[in-house]
């Protein structure tokens, strides 16, 4: 009797002792993910500089909303972060909110298509010389040929218009002060304009970014932007008209077409006519959520739902973050989201794009099919999907190339949140700088030979054409539309990569947004599997290698920003691989 009883107490105490070391283990767990978080009841925004997150700060603390604080943060990067984003860009925007008409599922969400586009002289063989020979990106990766009319500054009135609370000139005033005032160069820009091989061949960059005698500003060096702090100035009081025509626009057009390297021909015109667009979200069910991306012109939006689709069918709570399993599932999905991606994606209003049979739920179940968990695939094919003999594309697998843009996430007090992704193209764009903000090359982002095979290329440049993006902008809902998270990237077409593995990450892990941004990285864009370099993921190559993956180490600075509604309230994330931060309001 002594037995038993001795035995049922042991019983007893190990089942007890067991709960407790459980209850343990999970609240350690707690504090290790989630104790470099940032939280809050209130508002909260993420952004890739310490003086533009301060900037939509004050925004949202005046009582403005998720767009006015995007709009200050904006015009902050436009200054201190001349390397990624500006006035002189584009930018693609989702914006939340939410309603009550059960027809409209409880949310609402804009997207904002600032994209940039060839001037009206463009023609597909933009980047050959006069000998019919292409030139090579090093070259037409700076210089006039490169530059798309700007796009950020109309999308931004448009959204300003149907979202703002505080008036057009007050988001102006951070960063016009902080022009004058000047800002303190940090490491990131230093680093970026000691390694960058173009800017000093441009005069008027080369006496903003170096001293008198060719040296890069110190880290710390107080930089001050008179110019671009009077050209704010000017938009704050006439709005984006000041920038599209007048002036401004013929300073822009002057040095376009009159800079040494590879002059262009673009028109005052091209400017005055642009115009923003208000496209539909591209939005599917993935799990117990909804993700919603931008539509095209950029591939982002739809290469991201795509892959976790195709992941869909993988119980991925049970797969291991960083695992050989986990890495090689969703390289092998990317590889076929980027085989369509390449082969299909371009501008809506100049292609017949397949946008609905590429979601198609029969239609990835079919792809999904093709995932092995034991071999690679190799090269991916893209799927077979409508196209008459008019329109047979041929696929532009685009290049690797020197990477900038940023990313804002913001959610303000009543609900409302904002997803940008904002860019110049690749770092500090063109390099001409005009009125004290840099122009843009996304113009390198089109097919540089226009056909391939004989078959044109969906992504060839014509006039007034936007170039395919990868930027990725996503705003994340529950099935009744209640705000899950925001979340972006800058990065190329890695963007892709990143976003959606911060998204796994925070749904299918549950890890804190921090913890989700800063996951290693790792990218498959049909070609090999590209590792962060200096991360765990090192140590699981020679698996990936005996499952049939080419894997190549790079660096992937990711710029993640993003927030997460959870039942306590606000939790914001930053990439530590850059120099953001997040503030809330507690």
């Amino acid at each position: 009797m002594y037995k038993f009883l001795s035995l049922k107490f042991i019983t007893i105490f190990a089942k007890f002792t067991t709960k407790v070391l459980r209850i343990f283990v999970t609240i350690i767990f707690f504090l290790c993910v989630y104790s470099s978080g940032v939280y809050s009841k209130y508002y909260m925004i993420s952004a890739a500089n310490s003086h533009a997150v301060k900037a939509g700060f004050e925004i949202l603390r005046d009582g403005g909303s998720a767009v006015d604080a995007t709009i200050a943060a904006q015009m902050v990067l436009t200054l201190v972060e001349p390397q990624s984003s500006g006035i002189g860009g584009g930018a693609f925007l989702l914006n939340y909110q939410f309603s009550r008409n059960p027809d409209q599922n409880n949310s609402v969400i804009h997207a904002y298509d600032g994209r940039e586009t060839a001037p009206s002289t463009v023609t597909e063989n933009l980047f050959f010389d006069e000998d019919g020979q292409l030139i090579p990106w090093k070259i037409r990766s700076a210089g006039g040929k490169s530059v798309g009319v700007p796009g950020l500054l109309r999308m931004l009135e448009i959204a300003h218009r149907n979202h703002g609370t505080l008036p057009w000139y007050l988001l102006f005033q951070p960063a016009i002060n902080l022009a004058e005032k000047g800002f303190a160069v940090s490491p990131r820009l230093h680093k970026m304009i000691t390694r960058d091989r173009h800017l000093k061949s441009f005069s008027s960059s080369r006496k903003y970014f170096f001293s008198n005698t060719g040296e890069p500003w110190p880290i710390g060096h107080i930089l001050r932007n008179p110019a671009l702090a009077k050209t704010l100035r000017k938009i704050s009081t006439e709005g984006p008209d000041a920038f599209y025509s007048g002036e401004i626009s013929r300073d822009i057009v002057s040095a376009i077409n009159n800079t040494k390297h590879l002059p262009a021909n673009i028109k005052v015109v091209d400017l005055e006519k642009y115009k923003a667009k208000i496209r539909k979200p591209l939005c599917r069910p993935y799990r117990k959520w909804r993700v919603c991306g931008m539509p095209p012109p950029t591939s982002g939006g739809s290469t991201v739902l795509q892959i976790l689709k195709l992941i869909e069918r993988f119980n991925f709570q049970k797969i291991k973050p960083g695992s050989v399993r986990a890495v090689h599932l969703i390289s092998e999905a990317s590889r076929l989201a980027f085989a369509d991606r390449n082969q299909y994606l371009a501008d809506p209003d100049f292609i017949k794009i397949p946008l609905v049979a590429l979601l198609d739920p029969a239609y990835v179940k079919l792809r999904s099919a093709l995932i092995s968990e034991n071999k690679s695939m190799g090269k991916a094919l893209p799927g077979k999907l409508f196209q008459n003999k008019a329109q047979k594309w041929s696929p532009d697998l685009g290049e690797n190339r020197p990477i900038s843009t940023s990313h804002i996430s913001v959610i303000d007090e009543k609900g409302r949140a904002v997803s940008m992704t904002t860019s110049i193209g690749s770092a500090f764009g063109s390099r001409i700088m005009v009125r004290g903000f840099m122009l843009n090359n996304e113009l390198t982002d089109f097919a540089a030979r226009p056909k391939r095979n004989n078959y044109l290329k969906a992504n060839r440049a014509t006039a007034n054409k936007r170039p395919r993006s990868s930027m990725a902008p996503t705003i994340i809902t529950d099935h009744l539309g209640k705000l899950e998270m925001v979340i972006g990237s800058p990065g190329g077409s890695s963007i892709i990569g990143y976003t959606t593995k911060a998204i796994i990450g925070a749904l299918d892990w549950e890890l804190s947004m921090q913890g989700a941004i800063a996951l290693p990285n790792f990218v498959n864009k049909n070609r090999k599997t590209e590792i962060e370099k200096k991360t765990s993921l090192e140590k699981i190559i020679p698996s990936l290698e005996a499952l049939g993956h080419r894997v190549k180490i790079r660096n992937k600075t990711s710029g993640l920003h993003g927030i997460r509604v959870r039942p306590w309230g606000l939790e914001g994330g930053a990439d530590p691989r850059r120099e953001g931060l997040v503030l809330s309001s507690d």
